[in-house]
């Protein structure tokens, strides 16, 4: 979900937006066995050639002329599909609670744009799972700009699952995207695939985010969640837990330094063992 406050706090501050509702106290009845092998089949099916096919899509919501370069960088010959997108938060999304109206001026530069630039950080062909995906913030993004990943959106509302089903089928985007209703931490225990990367965003203090998205991770994966000026002071709160849930020693990292003002910040942590086990003698990664 994206705040509308107007507090001026952008990508490279707080990302913007109250938190989700965590995962432990949200209305599901858990992912069903469909959505678990529909994750499988998404890990296993080449998305389909979507380049061009949104050329006259969103209209409303075209790219503000001085993010033009970074929006042609970040999303290539897909950026019509990113527009077409625009255009379904602009207005769908709105409509439906996920958007606040005052966002809708703003959703390149604070939004899209900012998402975007994480795939710098994603090797090709892996096996994305965005928790607390909500309007598809970073997860429908991340699909639209990286066409050879295979993506899951987790989100736990009926509703914002409503509008995920609806987007990918919109957006064509159903070879390479999965939209599963659930929490996060039902997920390791439900037949899924360990994943290569888990995002998240806006969700939780990295020590909540640690223990609900560490699980999700394949050993020697990695956990990206993006974070803003708090990024460093969380990473020197919370590394503790971090190391007991598995994690090695967490990275803040800058997206998009070249492309964005403020880049996208983000949190890199490393699964390294499960929970609990010994760390390695070798100790943390710059």
């Amino acid at each position: 979900m994206i705040d509308d406050t107007g507090d001026g706090s952008g990508p490279g501050g707080s990302p913007p937006g109250p938190e989700r509702v965590p995962p432990e106290s949200d209305d599901t009845d858990g992912p069903s066995a469909e959505a678990a092998a529909g994750v499988r089949r998404a890990a296993t099916t080449q998305p389909p050639d979507l380049a061009g096919s949104a050329g006259d899509a969103g209209s409303g919501v075209p790219v503000p002329p001085g993010s033009a370069d970074a929006a042609t960088a970040l999303f290539g010959a897909r950026l019509p599909l990113a527009v077409a997108y625009a255009e379904l938060l602009a207005t769908d999304g709105v409509v439906r609670g996920l958007i606040g109206p005052r966002e809708t001026p703003r959703l390149w530069e604070r939004h899209l744009l900012n998402c975007a630039a994480l795939a710098e950080l994603i090797p090709a062909g892996r096996l994305v799972v965005d928790v607390g995906s909500g309007a598809g913030l970073p997860g429908l993004v991340l699909a639209i700009a990286r066409p050879d990943l295979d993506i899951a959106l987790v989100e736990p509302l009926a509703r914002r699952t409503a509008f995920l089903d609806e987007a990918v089928a919109a957006l064509g985007l159903a070879g390479s995207v999965t939209v599963v209703r659930g929490r996060a931490e039902e997920i390791p225990g439900a037949g899924y695939p360990p994943a290569d990367i888990v995002t998240a965003r806006a969700v939780a203090p990295l020590d909540k985010l640690a223990r609900w998205c560490l699980p999700l991770v394949d050993i020697g994966g990695r956990l990206l969640a993006m974070k803003g000026a708090s990024a460093a002071g969380e990473v020197a709160e919370h590394r503790g837990a971090v190391h007991r849930l598995g994690g090695d020693d967490p990275v803040v990292r800058q997206c998009g330094v070249d492309l964005l003002d403020p880049p996208t910040t983000v949190i890199d942590i490393r699964r390294e063992r499960a929970a609990g086990g010994a760390r390695s003698a070798r100790g943390g990664r710059s």
